[in-house]
């Protein structure tokens, strides 16, 4: 966004939706603003139901809410990232109208989350690809996608990395108003939509697990809006309340402050993208829970384990010894460089956009 909103020749549309314009999740569409973005559009579509039935309902409204942004906006392109259900309507939306869909993190794999679906339908909507890693950009071309429209960029998270001023300890610890401590762990727990094991009974057992290290601070911020979310959310609290030396929950940290907290803390425990993607780039230790993450590219500073106490605390111990800690030190990062925001933009600045937006199924050469 930043390097579309730089450069003279184009012109940025920001559009948001979901949880950015929820209170339950902090409401932080005003940090986009702070960050010097003008909103063109507000899409209202997250109902307070978080059932199958009411994100289906939510799905709907966006659909109906994106539909009359683009038909106001006209925007050439519409860019999409990733494999959330709020990104799907307005993928729909764009699609029906006609407008060129570019879709960044296409091709990866998350078996155990209904976002894994979501993902592969939106890279079958979708015009142009911005690819995370080579593995990614050539499963989109077995997808009938054109080689001449995928790209490798690397993952545009990791740009922020090395973008993004980080706070240094003691103003992490001033802005939370938390001290780290000697072991620190930074925890996300999302559900898991197609596990066998419930979001609830999953959180039980990675509670349970986090008491086996009274010493440990934890910094915990909450789940995504996906079914089971709320549960989640008031677990969170109630494990935080009950430990107020030792436990700070958030509903979100932020940019900034995450990847501050991920750069003083000890593990990366959950099952949260970012102890896949940013979590290594940073040489932290990941604790990855579960089956949420499952298919994608794991570097050798990643352990996972199962949904189970004693499977979690046997994990985290193995993250907190000294020769899987040097072991993340000489990890190396799967998804890029840290600067594919960059080749994106100069790729957005330099296609073309046909509308309606027709594409022909990209047949790759079978063997035997």
């Amino acid at each position: 966004m930043r390097e579309i909103k730089e450069d003279p020749e184009l012109r940025l549309q920001t559009v948001v939706t979901g949880a950015h314009l929820s209170s339950d999740y902090g409401l932080t569409y005003k940090q986009i603003e702070k960050d010097g973005f003008v909103l063109d559009e507000k899409v209202k579509m997250l109902l307070s139901d978080d059932s199958e039935v009411g994100i289906t309902k939510s799905l709907g409204y966006g659909v109906i809410g994106f539909a009359d942004a683009f038909r106001r906006l006209k925007p050439d392109v519409v860019v999409l990232l990733g494999d959330r259900f709020e990104i799907l309507a307005a993928a729909q939306a764009a699609m029906v109208a006609g407008i060129p869909i570019a879709h960044l993190s296409g091709g990866e794999v998350t078996e155990g989350a209904m976002d894994d679906r979501i993902r592969h339908a939106i890279s079958k909507m979708a015009y142009y690809h911005f690819a995370a890693a080579e593995p990614y950009r050539r499963r989109l071309i077995q997808m009938g996608e054109d080689p001449r429209r995928v790209v490798n960029c690397g993952e545009p998270s990791l740009d922020n990395i090395r973008r993004l001023p980080l706070l240094s300890r003691g103003a992490l610890e001033k802005e939370l108003n938390f001290k780290l401590g000697p072991q620190t762990f930074l925890v996300t727990y999302h559900p898991a939509t197609l596990s066998a094991t419930t979001p609830e009974n999953g959180m039980k057992k990675l509670l349970a697990a986090l008491d086996r290290f009274p010493e440990a601070k934890i910094i915990m911020t909450k789940a995504n809006a996906d079914v089971g979310s709320k549960v989640l959310a008031g677990m969170v609290d109630s494990y935080a309340a009950g430990r107020p030396e030792r436990v700070y929950a958030a509903g979100t940290l932020g940019q900034r402050r995450y990847l501050s907290a991920m750069r003083y803390c000890d593990a990366v425990i959950g099952n949260s993208s970012s102890g896949i993607v940013e979590a290594p780039a940073m040489k932290v230790p990941t604790v990855n829970i579960g089956s949420r993450q499952s298919g994608r590219l794991k570097a050798l500073s990643i352990i996972d384990c199962a949904e189970d106490a004693d499977a979690i605390s046997r994990a985290i111990r193995s993250a907190l010894s000294e020769p899987f800690k040097k072991k993340a030190q000489k990890t190396k990062s799967l998804y890029g460089d840290s600067n594919a925001s960059h080749r994106i933009k100069n790729f957005l600045k330099k296609a073309r956009y046909p509308k309606p937006a027709v594409k022909k199924f990209y047949d790759m050469a079978v063997s035997g």
